[in-house]
Formats: C-alpha cells, structure tokens, sequence
C-alpha cells in the first residue's frame, strides 16, 4: 500500500541523511528505541578498539572518554559540565534525590511513571508520595510540596510532559523539580538548567551502549550527600584510592559512580555524533515519521494514545502482535497491551509503511 502522506525532509537534510545512513544499517525494521537505540558504526569501532587494546595489555585512557561525554551532554542539554555527575542508572540517582528529603516531605509524581523515576520515593516509607494524572501535574503543586518528580517523555504511551508549567509551579510553591530525560534526550531540546536535577540513560535516545547515565544537579549541587563516594568522588581521584576521601570532587562529579570504562568509550563517539547531527534536526525527523504513522493508522481505522509532539506512538490493543511482527522482522514494543512504535534518525518512511502494511494485513 503505497501511504502518501508528507516525508520528514528533503534538499537541506542531505548531509543528515548521507551521515546517518554512514553510522547505521539495521538490518531488519527496528522501531524500537524507546528499549533500546542503535549504536553509530563509530561507537561499534571505539569498542572494539578499547577491549583489543585491553586485551592486549596496553589499555586505551578511557577516564578521558568519561570526560568527554560528561562535557558532550552537558553542551547537549545547555549546562556547564561541573553540574553533570556521570554514572549507570536512573534509580541510583533518583535514590540520591530520595536520600536528601527530610522526612514527611511530600513527593509529587506522574500516575503510571516509569519505576526508576518514583519507587525509590516509596521505599522511603517516611515520605509522602503523592500521584496525579502527567496533565494535572503542575497544578497539583501546592504548599508543601517539596518535589516534583516527572519524566520528559513517558515510556509507556509517548506523552510529553510540560515542563515549564511544572517548573513555574515548583517555584511558586518552593518545591524542587526532578525530570528524567531517559526517553527525551536526543530528541528533546532539553534546558537542563531550567531544572534542579535532570537525570537520563544513554542507551535509548541517545544510542549509547548500556551503562552510561547522567545527573545534572544544581551549581550549589542542590543538597545532596554523596552516599556512594568512591575514589572517582575525589577532587584528585588518584590521590584518593585509600582511605576515606579527604577532598570530595568540587563539581558534580562527587556523585560519580565508578564508570563502566568501555560503555563510556563508546558513548563519548555517539554524544559526539548527536552533535554533529544536531537536536533540532533529529527531532524534526523522528516527528515527521511519528505523524506519518499516526495519519497511517487513521486510514486503518486505529486511533493511538494522545501524545502530540512526541516520536513514541502507542496504538491500543495491538500489543498483542509484538511477536508476529518480531518475526517478521519489524521490533516495536508490548506495553500493557498497546503496541509502542519509537522513530528515530536511523528509521524512514519506508519503516513506517512496512509497519502500517504489517498493521493493515
């Protein structure tokens, strides 16, 4: 079936589009990023070159690859890179967030959010952990709150939060806002600035191998004890191997895990590649792939979640199709029975229609 409907760009993209076909060749009909993004020839290079040279007993300095890709996100989401702290894991992260309330503070969160984003508030049983529906969030704000805790982008069906309602509202109440990012960054032009913490995975948007993740916290580091300080923690790691560490990192770089060294080598390449490419560019492509879908799906007769402005469509009662069209080798994700499709720089409109004509037959 031949769906005529607008492409995402022409003329100027060229050199978006010859550099993207450059670094990726799936070799099936992959929309599935909103799990798992796929990794830049370059990234795929500079692992394998980092565990030969391992092998080989003459290791690459991938400390420096970590420090290239804490200063490549920071220009990527518009912050100074003292204020990113480089580790593995959203929930670690948000543990810290947790850590730092005192208690009875009250935590108010999205209904249905990702777990990384809200358990760790409920562990803390002494916290008061409020849920609202993500479009009632800001207004929910109110005094006493002292957290607002959202994801930019929700994982389940795509919807975009507005952050700059929950951020208005935070400082009208003196509440901190904490966003994850995870299924945003890379498509998002994020400000992470506007924000107190801001945290986010690599491994989706922003096609990293799994490990790499990163916390932006404020210039004052925002009240956080660094419960996990390791040497890395250290203003001077090396001389902070023994013993307790006597001077703790000035920057957010105190709230370091010990970094996976090879994911991060790679990462350094794929944050290195995003800015080559541009956010705004991606971001252009992947909604223009998301609309086509969704008018696709209208000539189906399927309607999809509401989630304007986002690249993750979610289509009800579809879920259940996950694994036929594995088979045939289109990947898109089951989510509590709604089949979630997730477009990025490396699908095209010819991804769309070979999902659509799955769909339709």
């Amino acid at each position: 079936m031949d769906y005529d409907f607008a492409g995402p760009h022409s003329g100027p993209m060229e050199t978006f589009e010859t550099l993207v076909r450059t670094e990726f060749a799936p070799k099936n009909t992959y929309l599935n990023t909103a799990s798992t993004g796929l990794l830049p020839a370059r990234t795929v290079q500079a692992l394998r070159t980092a565990v030969e040279a391992a092998a080989a007993g003459r290791p690459t300095d991938m400390f420096a690859d970590v420090e290239a890709a804490r200063a490549a996100f920071a220009r990527l989401t518009h912050v100074s890179a003292r204020r990113v702290a480089a580790g593995a894991s959203v929930a670690v992260y948000t543990g810290l967030i947790a850590a730092s309330l005192p208690e009875g503070a009250e935590v108010l969160a999205a209904e249905g959010d990702f777990s990384s984003v809200v358990n760790p508030f409920h562990v803390r049983r002494d916290l008061k952990v409020r849920s609202v529906p993500l479009e009632q969030i800001a207004d929910a704000v109110r005094p006493g709150t002292a957290l607002v805790a959202v994801s930019a982008a929700q994982s389940a069906d795509g919807r975009v939060a507005d952050l700059s309602a929950v951020r208005a509202a935070a400082r009208e109440h003196g509440a901190r806002t904490y966003v994850d990012a995870s299924q945003a960054a890379g498509w998002l032009d994020l400000d992470a600035g506007a924000h107190d913490y801001v945290c986010a995975v690599a491994f989706k948007w922003l096609f990293c191998p799994r490990g790499v993740a990163f916390l932006v916290v404020p210039e004052d580091l925002g009240g956080l004890t660094p419960l996990f300080a390791g040497w890395v923690a250290g203003e001077h790691p090396w001389d902070s191997c023994y013993g307790p560490v006597e001077e703790l990192a000035h920057s957010a770089r105190r709230f370091d895990e010990s970094p996976a060294l090879f994911s991060y080598a790679g990462a350094r390449r794929s944050l290195e590649l995003l800015e080559e490419l541009g956010v705004s560019a991606v971001r252009a492509h992947d909604l223009a792939l998301a609309d086509r879908f969704r008018a696709g799906l209208a000539s189906l007769g399927r309607e999809p979640l509401p989630a304007p402005g986002s690249p993750i469509v979610s289509v009800p009662g579809l879920g259940g199709r996950q694994g036929e069209l594995s088979q045939a080798g289109i990947e898109v994700s089951n989510r509590a029975g709604n089949l979630r499709a997730a477009f990025h720089l490396y699908n095209t409109e010819d991804d769309v229609d070979r999902l659509l004509d799955a769909l339709a037959g």
